[in-house]
């Protein structure tokens, strides 16, 4: 049976193919967009915006629990389970309406449905065939498990994580990454003794150690305990809760334990590589213009290899629209798209972390502000700082290539951090920017001026 033609067809109404689908019906096109679930994917209905509600919940259970430190007579007396799901649906709810809204806004053909890639720029549906000028792929991540260990009611990946029907008492994280360390934020906020177990040498490999180390300390204020370099040889659920085995024959036990080991591609069950699709370990293979190996079929999102971030996957699908219609837009490069870690504290970053700064430019100088010389840092009673990299050694004005932040909001002060880093600016390019006071911004404006040899705040 067939379906319709389209300019542009996109497979996936995640954060990567809902932009592109606006922005191709912007510039014109007709746009079909068939998704499975609902428009959102992951990050509006499992990911980014449920998390962060839950985070959210978790900061006011924090000030709380600690309302005496500023003069305020408060108490915490524990979580409303239900009353937290409905604050973290409702906002999801909200959100997903307004999309829909758009969707209808920009006019664009909806289908839902499992869609199989059938070749020649051919999308099956249900037996009904849709066709366009130009496919794109878009279907986004799974939560990746390990083998031999089984999911349950205790045993949870974060999509069950979000919709946990009681407060842990004990809590063990199996992964250190951005996933793992956000719940056992929450968890721990919410009054949990929580273990987080990774195979590396230190949580949130991918950032700069120096934000490791940050992290680790503060969740060891916060009695997280953090186990590195640790393998799980077995987890076994019961009524009662969840037994964990490790490599070394210590056990642990909790309540529950949440498997957050990253995500892996969504490729294996929509006939990418049976036409000609060309995958690698599952993620599509595309150039720096988001071509497949199949004419006229481009991929964004999280199953093109690289930083699965919504927001880079939001960046590629607008770029692919702009492709098509022949724009030439330009590749945004994975070091310059932010990256946030929405635990207590906050990790932000943007650029080159020390070691692959120097491994590309030679010499570098970085300078850390402390964030306990910034004056709204100890109003809002955070510990961290903030570390700039720069290319170039000692007296070198080179430019700026990596920002990296530890401490609570600073993912807010991600924005300046990208263009600095983006734009090559100079260290004493920054320094003569005026930073609003009394901010945290100020505390980039502070490790600029060191670079740039006039540090004004530091101590000698």
């Amino acid at each position: 049976m067939s379906g319709t033609h389209s300019d542009v067809l996109i497979l996936g109404g995640g954060s990567g193919g809902y932009a592109c689908a606006f922005r191709a019906s912007q510039l014109g096109f007709s746009v079909t967009l068939i998704e499975e679930d609902k428009v959102g994917g992951t990050c509006l209905h499992r990911g980014c915006i449920p998390t962060k509600a839950l985070l959210h919940t978790a900061e006011v259970a924090d000030i709380a629990r600690t309302s005496e430190t500023f003069g305020v007579q408060a108490k915490f007396e524990g979580i409303d389970i239900d009353a937290m799901h409905d604050y973290k649906n409702g906002t999801v709810e909200r959100l997903y309406k307004g999309l829909q809204g758009l969707v209808a806004q920009h006019k664009i053909t909806t289908v839902v449905g499992h869609g199989i890639v059938v070749g020649d720029r051919t999308v099956e549906v249900d037996g009904v065939r849709y066709t366009a000028t130009s496919v794109v792929l878009a279907t986004g991540s799974y939560a990746r498990t390990i083998p031999g260990i089984e999911l349950g009611d205790r045993i949870v990946t974060s999509d069950q994580a979000l919709n946990l029907g009681f407060v842990p008492k004990k809590a063990i994280v199996l992964g250190g990454g951005v996933i793992g360390v956000e719940f056992a934020s929450v968890w721990a906020s919410f009054g949990a003794d929580v273990t987080v177990i990774e195979a590396l040498p230190r949580l949130v490999a991918a950032e700069d150690p120096w934000c490791s180390k940050h992290l680790e300390r503060a969740f060891r204020k916060r009695g997280v305990t953090s186990r590195t370099s640790v393998k799980v040889a077995s987890a076994k659920e019961s009524n009662e809760g969840v037994v964990v085995e490790l490599e070394s024959g210590d056990t642990l036990d909790a309540d529950v334990l949440l498997v957050a080991v990253g995500r892996g591609p969504r490729t294996a069950d929509s006939g990418f590589a049976e036409h000609g699709i060309t995958l690698d370990r599952g993620f599509v293979v595309t150039d720096e213009r988001l071509r497949t190996s199949v004419d006229g079929v481009y991929a964004v999102g999280d199953i093109v290899g690289g930083l699965q971030l919504a927001h880079r996957g939001f960046q590629q699908g607008i770029f692919v629209a702009e492709e098509i219609a022949g724009l030439h837009p330009v590749p945004v490069a994975d070091h310059l798209i932010p990256r946030v870690t929405y635990s207590h504290p906050e990790i932000a970053s943007v650029g080159f972390g020390e070691d692959a700064a120097r491994d590309r430019y030679g010499d570098i100088t970085s300078v850390v502000y402390d964030l306990s010389g910034n004056g709204k840092s100890q109003i809002l009673k955070t510990a961290g700082g903030i570390k700039v990299v720069r290319a170039g050694g000692e007296g070198a004005d080179g430019p700026v290539v990596g920002v990296h932040m530890v401490g609570d909001r600073v993912g807010e002060l991600i924005g300046e951090a990208q263009l600095a880093v983006a734009w090559e600016a100079l260290p004493s390019d920054i320094a003569h920017f005026v930073h609003a006071h009394p901010t945290q911004n100020e505390a980039l404006g502070e490790a600029m001026l060191a670079l740039a040899g006039a540090p004004l705040h530091a101590h000698s």
